[in-house]
């Protein structure tokens, strides 16, 4: 399938919005407290804090550049807001500092003075605004704004503003006091009628609508926390996404954290979630349900690191706990430990609730559970859950290496419990649900199939997890796919179904991600591909992984034309003997400048040359005649192609000759890619002209690596042969082959007549070679 990386909106659909439409807001702050931003209306958002420290502060932000939009969504940039007023009602609860208090609700304005200086103004709403502290309409006019606890200072320079925002604080804020509240804090503000009017109160946005691919989207609460849902939900349908749309709930904003001693702040442990995720996702389901999208609400074993109780955690052999990557470092929850368990079932419970109150079906997707493997330090089945149920627990520091009968039982004990927890999990959201719900379970191939570690799968695949556990198995392999680890995935695959069995049309895939921008060019094109070939494999729903990433790089899929879904070729032969008169006229296109000194400028346009011939030569009598008539018309005059034996070059060996294990040279291997495309060289040297082969004579092939006949491979459509495992990185790949050439009728018309057939005159009948997709 066709896909662009789009970076420029020039030319395409566009629209226009309010300056300060709701939807464009966002949120932000620092850890750990919590907020979030929606809409209720087309005039108006609400924001909900939840406040952990004395110095916390959330800020609703404008940014002059859209920086979270699809390139082709996004709102147009202007930094100029001379002559225009912004307006709206405010409403705050009593959890938000309130309009007339030192430190209230303040506009941080940041951008640039007249002479160009970077600086920040601070605009004390109070001072523009009519009504009491907690309910009032202010009115924000640009040009006469000023900064400064009673507005006479410094007046704001509208003209060159990147971005502005609403200071929210608790009671009681100090900013040089980091002390935790008594008790955390819900605050709310709503802003109503909001309206924007003057010279610039208007802003171009981006307005393509994608048709319909057949592609889902996969996101994540962590990823558009920040966000309005309907923002989210808007560059989704937009992009041509539809159906079920995987929404990984996260690992860090979800969750209400709770006091500890020392000072710390740890989740929750009844799984409560917080205010702001709960409001969010509400918003965020209603909006999928409007547009026709159903989320499949995703919950895993990971969770951030800090606010993670430490007998939770999976832990090394010596004790250090299982940290992932990312920075700051989340961790993985034992299955050994009820405590986690049950909190991850109340969460997961939380989240059904949430669906019902927005009258949406429950799907539920567990994500990629499993034992960490910590680098340097070995699997992480050591934590006091475990060690105290088993006292025999042999340490395993290299997966690598061979394991001892002990070893393999413990990882065998280790996979089952893990298993089991899953399982449980199933069944709570199950039971949450009345059975309703429809269950997914997400695994990451390369880790359960790591070649390096064959043991490794026996801790971390279950057999519990086989068809039908789940009502959906849904595989990622994104390692692989963009490593171009071709060998590796399709026997992933094969190994998925032998282990699990869940027939194709019950599996997902999911392809992606970008985490670089510098690697956008190269992945996505892997990624689009890997889409086209699950679809391929029959795999009943493919979704792209993420949107965040989609909308940096201006991923847009493109669906098929109509001419794309239907097959113009009929796999068979012409069937009449082409004669010794018969024509055949390769042809190039190259287009040649001449210059004012007379000297040639050429530019070869073709990488291939494209066959004519003439068949009619080979009819011979009125029966073969009847024959081609038939034939012809079977094919539809020119409108489906079929395969044609050329007399004069159907061999890998020279023209005609035997074919030979070692003819042609159709790759190089990088002990990653398993799939080779034969073609045929002509001419020698360092550039020789390369020809395709797309209709190869399926018994006649013979391969070779490094020399050596291999049988280790599949032919596969279009001329591709798949070896079952990659070759050695370095490894010529050769075959021979005999091949026929896909042709179609030149003409709508074939003209022939009995007096000149019978005068011994040949008719014509013309054919043009098909180039046929690559």
């Amino acid at each position: 399938m066709a896909y662009w990386l789009a970076s420029d909106p020039a030319g395409h659909e566009t629209d226009t919005i309010q300056r300060f439409d709701p939807r464009f807001w966002t949120i932000d702050f620092p850890r750990p407290e919590m907020a979030t931003v929606f809409t209720l209306a087309p005039d108006a958002l609400r924001v909900t804090c939840d406040f952990q420290h004395r110095d916390a502060l959330v800020g609703l932000i404008w940014e002059s550049e859209d920086r979270y939009d699809h390139p082709l969504l996004a709102y147009e940039s202007d930094r100029d807001y001379g002559y225009t007023t912004l307006s709206f009602d405010w409403q705050s609860s009593a959890g938000i500092l309130p309009l007339d208090r030192v430190h209230g609700p303040t506009l941080t304005i940041e951008g640039r003075d007249a002479a160009g200086v970077p600086r920040s103004w601070y605009v004390r709403l109070w001072n523009y605004a009519a009504g009491t502290a907690v309910e009032a309409r202010i009115t924000l006019p640009f040009d006469d704004l000023r900064d400064g606890w009673d507005g006479t200072g410094e007046r704001v320079h509208p003209h060159d503003i990147d971005r502005m925002f609403i200071s929210l604080v608790p009671p009681g804020y100090d900013p040089a006091d980091h002390a935790l509240l008594a008790e955390h804090g819900i605050g709310q503000i709503t802003l109503r009628n909001i309206r924007c009017d003057g010279d610039r109160s208007m802003l171009g946005v981006g307005d393509v609508m994608v048709p319909p691919h057949g592609t889902g989207m996969a996101t994540a609460y962590d990823d558009s926390y920040n966000l309005t849902p309907e923002r989210v939900v808007r560059n989704i349908m937009q992009l041509g996404y539809r159906g079920r749309v995987v929404h990984y709930v996260g690992m860090s904003h979800y969750f209400q954290l709770v006091h500890a001693a020392g000072g710390a702040l740890l989740v929750d442990p009844a799984g409560t979630i917080c205010a702001p995720c709960r409001q969010w996702h509400m918003a965020y389901f209603a909006s999928c349900k409007a547009v026709g999208l159903q989320p499949v609400a995703s919950l895993s074993y990971e969770l951030f690191d800090a606010h993670c109780p430490g007998d939770w955690k999976q832990r090394a052999f010596d004790g250090s706990p299982a940290l992932t990557g990312w920075e700051p470092p989340s961790t993985l929850l034992s299955p050994a430990s009820d405590a986690a368990m049950r909190w991850l079932q109340d969460v997961a419970a939380g989240f059904c609730a949430l669906f019902r109150l927005r009258d949406v079906p429950v799907e539920f997707q567990i994500g990629e559970p499993w034992w960490w493997i910590a680098p340097g330090a070995g699997i992480c089945l050591y934590d006091s859950g475990i060690r105290a149920i088993r006292s025999d627990t042999p340490e395993i520091a290299d997966l690598i290496a061979p394991l001892e009968v002990a070893q393999r039982d413990f990882l065998d004990w280790a996979g089952d419990m893990l298993g089991r927890s899953v399982i449980a999990l199933r069944d709570r959201v199950l039971t949450e649900t009345g059975g309703g719900a429809v269950t997914h379970l997400l695994l990451f191939t390369p880790t359960l199939l790591d070649p390096e570690r064959p043991d490794l799968r026996r801790a971390l695949l279950s057999d519990r997890w086989r068809y039908p556990a789940f009502d959906r198995l849904q595989l990622e392999d994104y390692d692989w796919l963009t490593g171009g680890a071709e060998a590796l995935r399709r026997n992933g695959y094969a190994a998925m179904d032998a282990a699990l069995g869940y027939p194709v049309e019950s599996q997902d895939y999911l392809a992606g991600f970008v985490l670089r921008p510098a690697d956008a060019e190269r992945f996505w094109r892997l990624i689009d591909a890997g889409l086209d070939e699950a679809t391929a494999r029959g795999v009943g729903r493919t979704f792209v992984w993420a949107l965040p990433q989609v909308a940096r790089d201006g991923y847009v899929r493109l669906p098929l034309s109509p001419e794309n879904l239907v097959n113009p070729f009929d796999d068979v032969l012409y069937p009449l003997a082409l004669g010794r008169d018969a024509g055949v006229s390769p042809e190039f296109s190259t287009s040649i400048a001449l210059t004012a000194s007379g000297h040639e400028r050429r530019n070869s346009q073709w990488s291939d040359a494209r066959l004519h011939y003439d068949v009619g030569p080979g009819i011979r009598s009125h029966a073969e005649l009847g024959i081609l008539l038939e034939f012809y018309r079977a094919r539809r005059g020119p409108a489906r192609g079929f395969r044609l034996e050329d007399p004069f070059d159907f061999s890998s060996s020279g023209l005609t000759g035997t074919p030979t294990a070692t003819d042609q040279l159709i790759g190089t291997s990088d002990g990653l890619t398993a799939t080779f495309r034969l073609v045929k060289s002509y001419g020698g040297g360092s550039e020789p002209q390369q020809r395709i082969i797309t209709r190869p004579r399926a018994g006649t092939i013979i391969v070779s690596v490094d020399g050596t006949t291999s049988s280790a491979w599949t032919l596969e459509e279009g001329g591709r042969i798949v070896f079952r495992d990659a070759p050695p990185a370095g490894a010529a790949i050769r075959a021979g082959f005999l091949f026929d050439v896909p042709v179609r009728f030149a003409e709508d018309r074939l003209d022939i007549t009995g007096a000149t057939f019978a005068a011994g005159e040949a008719p014509s009948v013309p054919l043009i070679e098909l180039r046929e997709a690559v």
